[in-house]
């Protein structure tokens, strides 16, 4: 649930009402053709996760079939969705991931 905060201005005395943005999970969904290091690199790379970490999350896609990687504002989840996507397109990946809202 995203959080309302107002504000009123001591100078003008208008308020100001500051809307927290909605939260949005990356899920990388399981493909039988993209590599694991394909996937590992994507997780270091693009969403800044450290090598164990990828590591997990990666085994857990292949595993489970899905996985939240990340959570963030809606422009900066589909910034980073599209460039996965674009990337992998550019190695001959079907790679895809999808957002969620939180």
């Amino acid at each position: 649930m995203s959080q309302v905060k107002k504000e009123q201005s001591k100078k003008t005395g208008i308020k100001i009402k500051f809307k927290e943005p909605s939260l949005y999970d990356v899920i990388m969904l399981n493909d039988d053709f993209t590599t694991m290091d394909f996937v590992v690199a994507i997780l270091t790379e693009l969403f800044d996760k450290n090598q164990p970490e990828a590591v997990e999350l990666m085994f857990k896609v292949h595993k489970e079939g899905q996985a939240a990687v990340a959570r963030y504002p809606f422009d900066i989840a589909e910034t980073k969705r599209r460039a996965a996507v674009e990337r992998a397109r550019a190695e001959g990946f079907p790679f895809q991931l999808r957002l969620d809202k939180v």
